[in-house]
């Protein structure tokens, strides 16, 4: 029986269903040229994408047949240089049942300029990102709903990310409710897909770290391979609205042209994350290109509000004794 969850395509030409199915069982050969966010499974059988961002039964970049691991997932669009490859990687995102996530960021913002999408902010009620987001989505042109999160919103999302997420600490936990609530709104309003601009700051140097950093490329090295835990706490808190996270930046194109960048180029007079900052300059203002904004969980109020619903509850001093109590109900 064939079953997919996600997308697949090869060398920049998405594939249906259909055709999907077709390749598996005609061409398995063609199995490890597949690109995209994907978990597919048939007669025995499964694959999963190369960064594992879809979740699914086997190991990222593996086809398993009858418990055996028989190739890897190594699609080789060809070289490209950034800009061609994130606006190729948006652009076989972007289809009928998307949305995008929008801070106001330069993440987010060149995601969202390119993909023509609705976009969603959230945060608590003045927060900085939903300021900033209103910014970005006035100069952009692009149509932004805005969530605001009570911090009782909070206190009950709390419930049901913690038990999902794989690993449980403030920043994780933090940054896990942000995306419960964009995924929320998703599922609200008919969306099964949501495209955010995670891997843009371990790909591109973006956390205050590599100001000072004498090995960038190891550092950069490190980050990323962080990136399939991130992706695993997100989609798991997406499935709770029967949605999943797109992630353009985490694209073989994208990480390949940005691994060949070298380290130091990724700071340039004390401006983080500059080589996506140039690109970004060409699609959307300015003032978003070059604007350092807050991470989300700060920028959103989010993690306020839990360091404050702990303080309520006699954790003055614990954030973490606080939230490991969501894990027991």
């Amino acid at each position: 029986m064939f079953n997919i969850r996600g997308w697949a395509e090869i060398e920049g030409i998405r594939l249906n269903t259909m055709e999907i199915e077709n390749l598996v069982s005609g061409t398995p050969e063609k199995i490890p040229r597949l690109g995209g966010e994907f978990f597919i499974a048939w007669d025995g059988c499964c694959a999963r994408d190369r960064y594992g961002i879809m979740p699914g039964g086997c190991e990222p970049g593996t086809v398993i047949c009858n418990g055996e691991v028989v190739s890897h997932i190594r699609p080789d669009p060809g070289d490209m240089d950034l800009e061609a490859a994130i606006v190729t990687s948006v652009a076989l995102r972007t289809d009928e049942d998307a949305a995008c996530a929008l801070s106001g960021g330069v993440d987010s913002s060149l995601v969202a300029a390119l993909a023509k999408k609705p976009c969603v902010a959230i945060g608590m009620v003045g927060s900085h990102d939903l300021r900033q987001a209103r910014r970005a989505a006035e100069l952009l042109g692009v149509p932004c709903d805005y969530e605001l999160i009570r911090t009782r919103d909070v206190a009950e999302a709390l419930g049901e990310v913690v038990p999902k997420i794989p690993v449980v600490n403030p920043v994780e936990v933090s940054i896990a409710v942000c995306q419960y609530f964009v995924s929320r709104w998703a599922g609200r309003h008919g969306y099964h897909r949501v495209l955010a601009g995670q891997g843009a700051d371990e790909l591109f140097g973006g956390y205050a770290r590599y100001h000072d950093e004498k090995d960038p490329d190891s550092l950069r090295e490190r980050d990323v391979a962080s990136l399939g835990l991130q992706a695993e706490r997100d989609q798991s808190v997406a499935a709770l609205h029967n949605v999943c996270f797109s992630f353009p930046y985490i694209d073989v194109r994208v990480v390949r042209a940005a691994m060949a960048l070298p380290g130091s180029s990724l700071v340039r007079s004390g401006v983080r994350k500059y080589p996506l900052r140039e690109v970004a300059g060409r699609h959307i203002p300015l003032e978003i290109a070059m604007y350092d904004k807050k991470a989300m969980q700060y920028g959103s109020g989010i993690w306020k509000a839990i360091r404050e619903l702990a303080r309520q509850n006699g954790y003055k001093k614990a954030v973490q004794d606080y939230i490991n109590q969501f894990g027991w109900r």
